[in-house]
């Protein structure tokens, strides 16, 4: 466990050091973000670990429960990487699947590549996008590339090849100086999109790499096939203006974290979101998340019902949310750990003794794409009686307006809001705690609160609808 977090922190910290550093995005906030389909902003992302989805842990697992992932909701199925991995200087039991020992292979633990194009065929009978992590900064110790193309890779002082970050020894890190490599790269990504028919790629630690080898690369993979979705595991403004459509927030999820854990007020989440206005390019795309593979699970960090508010602000805010593989049935809290580097697969099971996890995420994802301001609306934040713990804002689009609150701390509000107009509540069942299913009791509960004034349970939330 201690391995895994101090993976987790040195990855924060050398990402942050990159935004600063050699590789500083330029300014662009005065550009326009790369023009993406209407699928992309109105999306909703579902990340699966093959590994841990089934008893199996392979692709048919996957395949066969699409229909749930599609009756729950989600449009976009991103697969952790699918190669084989690495076992030359490996971590854990297994090895990282961040350690790509063949970047044309596949791991034959999750199945055949006809397994696969099943998978990405029955995928889309259903109207379903499926993207790949591509994690092309670093490759294993016995990918074939290091004997026959050495030249590719990052050397010292003494020509030996050398990990990316010091912390990250099982994997050796790539020298995009070098054109070969540039060329070889290309054409995996090209071949994966040809081969297979995927709709596009989740790129790992992608501000490591040079903004301008993505951008050629995506007008490369643009010609084999132009309806894609590209996703960089970044923090770097430039690389959406034409390489990719959306990236991490990660300092909004990191003081999230902060905010929820007591070590920040309410209001630095709506300064992060201003602060990055000001830095992207104009109408980027920003993917938001509570929970992702590389920590502890989202519900050991902040508990039930904290996790449930952390992802309400996914959401709700502007962007496009992300759903990491179970927490849509409450998995992760008896863990906690990411398990990276070993086989630890969901616990389906839970959803009985959590059920109010499953309604919550189909409910809400429901509302999402029922919503055109939560899905393109723009967003308005709004003054409320104690900003230390309360996150309030609207989203609007057209004559819609839905004003969403948000306890971030576990003791009970009772407050205003600065708002004008009349609303009714549409706040999923779990949102504020009432009888399930009672809509008399939900009726007569905003009647009672009556915006302005505004009453939330700890961790509590609500959604309101602006009466036309």
């Amino acid at each position: 466990m201690k391995k895994l977090i101090l993976k987790s922190l040195v990855l924060t910290v050398f990402l942050a050091s990159c935004v600063f550093g050699q590789q500083q995005s330029r300014d662009v906030s005065k550009e326009n973000a790369r023009s993406s389909q209407d699928w992309v902003r109105d999306a909703v992302i579902y990340q699966i670990w093959e590994r841990a989805y089934s008893q199996k842990g392979d692709f048919n697992g996957i395949t066969n429960d699409l229909d749930r992932l599609k009756n729950l909701g989600v449009d976009v199925l991103w697969l952790m990487p699918i190669h084989p991995i690495g076992q030359v200087k490996k971590k854990g039991t297994i090895g990282s699947p961040y350690a790509v020992r063949d970047y044309y292979g596949i791991n034959p633990d999750y199945g055949t590549s006809a397994d696969f194009k099943r998978l990405i065929s029955e995928a889309h009978k259903r109207g379903l996008k499926v993207i790949i992590d591509v994690v092309i900064n670093h490759s294993s110790w016995d990918n074939d590339l290091l004997k026959q193309h050495p030249e590719y890779y990052k050397k010292n002082d003494k020509g030996e090849i050398i990990p990316p970050v010091a912390d990250w020894a099982d994997v050796a890190g790539f020298d995009y100086s070098n054109r070969g490599l540039r060329r070889y790269m290309i054409d995996m990504l090209k071949s994966w999109i040809r081969d297979y028919d995927l709709d596009g790629f989740r790129c790992d630690v992608a501000l490591m790499i040079p903004t301008d080898f993505w951008d050629e690369a995506r007008a490369e993979v643009d010609k084999v096939k132009h309806n894609t979705i590209w996703l960089a595991e970044a923090e770097k403004p430039d690389l959406l203006v034409h390489a990719f459509d959306l990236d991490y927030a990660w300092n909004m999820h990191g003081t999230l974290t902060e905010v929820l854990q007591g070590s920040k007020p309410a209001w630095a989440l709506r300064k992060i979101w201003e602060d990055q206005i000001g830095t992207y390019p104009k109408n980027a795309i920003r993917m938001r998340f509570s929970d992702d593979h590389d920590e502890r699970r989202a519900l050991a960090r902040f508990g039930e019902k904290g996790a449930l508010a952390a992802q309400t602000l996914a959401f709700t805010l502007d962007g496009v949310p992300l759903v990491y593989n179970g927490m849509e049935v409450g998995d992760g809290a008896e863990s906690g750990a990411p398990a990276l580097f070993e086989r630890l697969p969901i616990f389906w099971q839970i959803a009985e003794r959590r059920p109010e996890f499953p309604r919550y995420y189909k409910e809400m994802i429901a509302l999402r794409h029922t919503s055109l301001a939560l899905r393109r609306g723009d967003v308005v934040w709004l003054k409320n009686s104690d900003e230390n713990r309360v996150l309030t804002f609207t989203r609007r689009s057209g004559s819609e307006e839905l004003l969403i609150a948000i306890n971030m701390s576990n003791t009970p509000f009772f407050g205003s809001v600065e708002v004008s107009g009349q609303f009714d509540e549409i706040t999923p069942n779990i949102g504020n705690p009432l009888p399930p299913d009672d809509e008399k009791a939900r009726a007569a509960a905003a009647q009672h609160v009556g915006l302005p004034a505004l009453s939330l349970d700890g961790f509590g939330f609500r959604i309101f609808r602006k009466k036309n």
